[in-house]
């Protein structure tokens, strides 16, 4: 892939930035909803290593991806990157 930009979310992970649709904060009702769904459905990826976790990452591939950073670590990282 050319030019990917990947963002590091947990201790040892990165996603590329060119399939996330949406960064959460992970405290919301609706929001433990769709994680429990995805858990179900066996799209749910936790890179919390253990850790809290601080916000859901919502995947162009219908993946959740649980992180232990915030939702304003994770953008300042996006940012950076650009």
């Amino acid at each position: 892939m050319e030019n990917a930009l990947f963002i590091r979310v947990g201790d040892s992970s990165v996603i590329s930035l060119q399939r996330l649709i949406a960064i959460v904060s992970a405290d919301s009702a609706p929001i433990r909803r769709m994680i429990q769904e995805a858990r179900d459905r066996g799209t749910l990826i936790d890179t919390t290593y253990g850790k809290k976790n601080l916000s859901v990452l919502i995947m162009d591939s219908d993946h959740l991806i649980l992180s232990s950073r915030s939702v304003e670590q994770l953008n300042s990282l996006i940012e950076a990157s650009l």
